[in-house]
């Protein structure tokens, strides 16, 4: 079975035989949720690190008055938190978007992979900085970019993201977001999201259906968007 968690960290390192069989070892007992299951909620005592195998996932965090902000979207391949665990509790949730197969790895587990496999620290911690540079874009998105932008600015980094990984196929993306989880993603509503989507659409940049998305001109999706993926270590492939 493929390993896309491996596939990642050796994308940002290289990684040995050795530590690539300890990888596939300690993420050997995945576990199956389904849709809209937190893997950890806010307040909770941090745990293992959580490794998506297959399946979407997203970080997220509820406002007094109730409404939802979400902070990030997990693709397979991405692990959760590593170092969460010198902290006394979470400060945001993770839930699956859709259903996902995740593996924990125990924290004593994952700190002996770190000390003894040089290899798999350096990409675990180039992954990690790579998660602040996405951070930082999303700030600067949230702060700066009117709405179009912002959301032919996150098309973007989640094309070029599941490009990474071998997600993508052309210009096309199975993309299980909801037009809903958008809206609390990009501090929008879901109407002023449907308009934004339709403008995209007529522009003949990209059109979002349920469950997919397909950029028609990826030229034209960068400009409005404003897109430089630099911190994403790819360049975003326009059609020929």
């Amino acid at each position: 079975m493929k390993n896309r968690f491996v596939d990642r960290l050796r994308g940002y390192s290289p990684l040995g035989t050795d530590d690539v069989t300890a990888l596939i070892a300690a993420t050997a007992r995945p576990r199956t949720y389904p849709a809209r299951r937190d893997l950890i909620r806010e307040g909770d005592r941090p745990g293992p690190v959580f490794v998506i195998l297959e399946g979407w996932a997203h970080r997220y965090k509820i406002l007094p008055n109730g409404t939802r902000q979400v902070l990030a979207f997990l693709m397979p391949g991405d692990s959760c938190d590593l170092h969460i665990g010198l902290l006394a509790e979470m400060d945001h949730g993770i839930q699956t978007i859709g259903p996902a197969l995740v593996a924990t790895i125990d924290r004593a587990e994952m700190d002996t992979i770190m000390e003894t496999r040089p290899a798999v620290a350096r990409a675990m911690y180039v992954g990690q900085l790579i998660d602040e540079g996405t951070m930082r874009a999303w700030i600067t998105s949230m702060g700066r970019r009117q709405s179009i932008e912002r959301v032919a600015h996150l098309m973007c980094k989640l094309y070029a993201r599941a490009t990474n990984i071998g997600l993508a196929s052309g210009t096309d993306l199975e993309l299980p977001i909801s037009q809903l989880l958008l809206a609390d993603a990009l501090g929008m509503t879901p109407v002023h999201i449907n308009r934004v989507l339709r403008k995209l659409r007529e522009s003949g940049a990209m059109t979002l259906n349920r469950g997919s998305l397909v950029i028609s001109d990826p030229a034209t999706l960068v400009r409005i968007a404003g897109f430089d993926e630099n911190y994403l270590h790819r360049r975003i492939r326009k059609a020929a």
